[in-house]
C-alpha cells in the first residue's frame, strides 16, 4: 500500500514515530505541501494523511488510486467529504486526542491574564525588584480566581475538563451547549445568562454556522464590565475587531487566545496591537504524547479500514 503524508511536520518535527503507519505500507512523508503540488504527490497513493492541507473535489477526483483519507486531527473541514463519498473513499479523523493538553493551555492562558508572571519576571530580571525598598513588590496586582464565575461555551470533553479545573480553583462554573457524554462540574444556563453572569468566559466549541462570530459587539455588550475572555477553539468564533474595541474601552479586561482568524497570524491582525492581549501560536495540542497519539490512532484507523471494519469515519 502506498501511503502519503502531505503535511507531517507539525505533528512530527522529528521527535515522535511514524512507525505504526510504516508497518502498514510504503510511506512518503512531506513536511509541507503547496496546493499546486497536491495532485502530483497523490499520484499512485492508496491512502493519504493530511492535517491542514486541503483536499478539494479536484484533488479527490484526480487521485484515481486513492481509497482512504486520514485527517491527522479532529476537525475535518479540510476535506471535501461529499466528493469523497461520491468516490467511495473513506475519511477518518482522530477524536479527542488533546483534551488534557488543550484544557491545560486554556487554564495557562487564564493564569497568564491573572498573574502577569512573565511580565513581572522580566521586570525582576531588569532589576526592578532589586531597586525596591520592600521585600514584596508588584506593578500589576494579580486577580484572584477563587469565588469568580467562569462561563464555558461548549461543554464537550475539553470544556468539561476546563470546568473541572475551574471548580478545583474555587470558581462557580456555568455552561452552555451541553454534551451528553462528559460529566460537567457546573450549572447549565442559557447563553444570555452565561454572558451576563460570568467573570471569565472560555470558548470550547467548533466553528459552525451558529458559533462563527459568536463573540461580537452585541454579545460583548451583554457581558459584565471587566470580563476575561479565553479562546482555545477557533479564531472565527470572535470578531477580532470588536474584541479589540472592547479591550481598548475596558469592557473586556483581557483576551487570551491560542488561535486567530488567519494562521499563522498576520501582522495586520488588530489583536497584534491590542492591549491586555495574550496570543500563542496554536500549539495547545502539541505535547509529545498527544502528537504520538495522533499517529497511533491514524494507524489504527487505516488498519481497521484494511480489515474491512473502518472506525472513526467522518463526513
Amino acid at each position: 500500500m502506498q501511503i502519503v503524508i502531505l503535511d507531517g511536520y507539525c505533528v512530527n518535527p522529528g521527535d515522535v514515530d511514524w512507525g505504526p503507519l510504516r508497518a502498514l505500507g510504503t510511506v512518503s512523508v512531506y513536511d509541507r505541501t503547496h496546493p499546486d503540488m497536491v495532485a502530483q504527490r497523490l499520484r499512485g497513493a492508496d491512502a493519504v494523511f493530511v492535517n491542514k492541507v486541503k483536499l478539494n473535489r479536484d484533488a479527490i477526483f484526480g487521485a484515481r488510486q486513492l481509497k482512504f483519507i486520514g485527517v491527522l486531527a479532529t476537525g475535518y473541514d479540510v476535506v471535501d467529504t461529499a466528493a469523497a463519498r461520491e468516490r467511495g473513499i473513506i475519511v477518518t479523523n482522530v477524536p479527542a486526542y488533546s483534551t488534557e493538553a488543550v484544557a491545560q493551555h486554556a487554564i495557562a492562558l487564564l493564569l497568564g491574564l491573572c498573574q502577569h508572571v512573565e511580565y513581572h519576571s522580566a521586570l525582576v530580571h531588569q532589576g526592578a525588584w532589586t531597586a525596591q525598598p520592600d521585600f514584596s513588590w508588584f506593578e500589576t496586582a494579580p486577580i484572584l480566581l477563587d469565588g469568580k464565575t467562569m462561563g464555558i461555551v461548549g461543554c464537550g470533553r475539553i470544556g468539561s475538563r476546563v470546568a473541572k479545573i475551574a471548580d478545583a480553583l474555587g470558581m462557580h462554573v456555568l455552561g452552555v451547549n451541553p454534551h451528553e457524554k462528559p460529566r460537567f462540574a457546573g450549572e447549565y444556563v442559557s447563553l444570555d445568562t452565561l454572558l451576563q453572569e460570568s467573570d471569565i468566559i472560555s470558548l470550547h466549541c467548533p466553528a459552525k454556522a451558529d458559533t462563527v462570530g459568536l463573540i461580537r459587539r452585541d454579545t460583548i455588550a451583554k457581558m459584565k464590565d471587566g470580563v476575561l475572555l479565553v479562546n482555545t477553539s477557533r479564531g472565527s468564533l470572535i470578531s477580532e475587531t470588536d474584541v479589540c474595541e472592547a479591550l481598548a474601552s475596558g469592557k473586556l479586561a483581557g483576551y487570551a487566545a491560542d488561535v486567530a482568524s488567519e494562521e499563522p497570524i498576520k501582522l495586520r491582525n488588530p489583536l497584534m496591537r491590542a492591549k491586555n492581549c495574550i496570543i500563542t501560536s496554536h500549539y495547545a495540542w502539541t505535547p509529545k504524547p498527544m502528537r504520538q497519539k495522533i499517529i497511533d490512532v491514524s494507524a489504527e484507523n487505516l488498519a481497521a479500514y484494511l480489515a474491512g471494519k473502518p472506525i472513526n469515519v467522518v463526513g
